[in-house]
């Protein structure tokens, strides 16, 4: 299913992202990256910075698990800048970009965005409902 609510991207953020993938396809064997993705809770969620995460997954070619004390290190600081935590962002760099089986048992953050950023240029999200995922138009803002 698909919501007409968008996700709005800053270029940069979006760079970032396609960067972070790419140098993960990159690796042998290649690994998914992930992060957090601050901003703007919406409607609709504006992404202004994304913030890289370490995957601590036991088999990251194929999944992602970002590092715990890591992750709440990062909402920490968010939360004191005042700013807020819009989702989590991770790649796949041998697969589409659309939840895997494993993304949707592991999805807990009900109301919030996942991105899959599959390299070298596709970035997909989706909205956790508590059951599914609701893919959402990604918007790239323009850089003026």
């Amino acid at each position: 299913m698909t919501s007409t609510e968008p996700l709005a991207l800053t270029a940069a953020v979006r760079d970032a992202l396609l960067d972070h993938a790419g140098e993960g396809a990159a690796r042998d064997p290649p690994a998914e990256v992930c992060g957090v993705l601050s901003g703007t809770r919406g409607p609709p969620d504006r992404v202004t910075d994304a913030h890289r995460v370490d995957n601590v997954a036991a088999h990251p070619r194929s999944e992602y698990e970002l590092d715990p004390e890591a992750t709440v290190a990062t909402m920490d600081r968010l939360e004191a800048a005042g700013e807020e935590a819009v989702g989590f962002y991770h790649s796949h760099p041998e697969s589409p970009a659309r939840p895997s089986a494993t993304d949707r048992a592991r999805a807990t953050w009900t109301g919030y965005v996942y991105a899959i950023v599959s390299p070298p240029e596709t970035i997909r999200a989706y909205r956790f409902t508590g059951e599914g995922f609701d893919e959402l138009p990604v918007q790239v803002e323009s850089r003026e």
